[in-house]
């Protein structure tokens, strides 16, 4: 550690959820940041670089170090990422889209900063899930999200009927996504494995021009087309 410095902090950065002007989502807070930050944790370098050029098109790139954190980043590795902190330096954490930390490899960083005692400061952004479940009409006092379900289609119809007792039992939302380019199956998965009158709401393109965002019953979403294919989309069933 720096003896010269304080340890430094990390800051978890929103990015836009698609292709957009980012000044339509994010607040000037995320400019001000990206403008004292250079060290960055980010899923992907090439995507990080051109989300901070499109927010701060003045930073200087060669200014910016970037660590890379996905699914094959080995466990070694992640001291080193965080190590700047430890040297006085504020770090930065991004994920590909909308809020690190969140269905996102970065909730790994969050943990070892609260570990060595470094600040962690949550900027205000975008949250698919959230601003999905907003939109949804559900139950705002009591949802879960579940994430990814099983891909074996036995398990997954496993899964989708306890989740659908629980939300009727509970009185609770349940929150699901699936990889971009499943979801048109995983919506097939959905209407064949629930129940006629329970409730699905489906978000896709959240804040992008293409945006859709419907609340029907099963029943009915049987009798409407929508193609989901490669957009991100947010998922929610209630059974009353």
């Amino acid at each position: 550690m720096n003896p010269t410095f304080p340890i430094g902090k990390l800051y978890l950065i929103p990015t836009t959820l698609g292709e957009m002007n980012p000044e339509d989502v994010l607040p000037i807070t995320i400019k001000r940041t990206l403008d004292f930050i250079d060290d960055y944790i980010v899923e992907n370098e090439k995507v990080a670089r051109k989300f901070i050029k499109s927010v701060h098109p003045e930073k200087v790139q060669a200014s910016i170090r970037i660590s890379t954190l996905n699914k094959h980043t080995e466990k070694l590795e992640f001291n080193s990422m965080i190590q700047p902190c430890l040297e006085g330096k504020n770090v930065g954490l991004m994920s590909d889209a909308g809020c690190p930390g969140v269905a996102d490899p970065g909730a790994v960083m969050v943990k070892i900063a609260h570990e060595k005692g470094i600040q962690v400061i949550p900027l205000v952004g975008p949250s698919s899930i959230l601003l999905a479940m907003m939109a949804s009409g559900m139950n705002g006092q009591s949802f879960a999200f579940n994430g990814y379900l099983p891909i074996d289609k036995g398990e997954k119809k496993i899964a989708l009927k306890n989740f659908e007792k629980l939300s009727n039992d509970k009185d609770q939302s349940q929150i699901f996504i699936e990889t971009p380019f499943r979801n048109n199956k995983f919506l097939e998965d959905l209407l064949n494995a629930l129940q006629p009158n329970t409730h699905l709401c489906i978000a896709t393109d959240i804040t992008l021009p293409t945006e859709f965002i419907k609340t029907h019953r099963v029943a009915d979403w049987k009798k409407i087309k929508v193609d989901l294919h490669n957009r991100p989309t947010i998922f929610i069933i209630h059974k009353l």
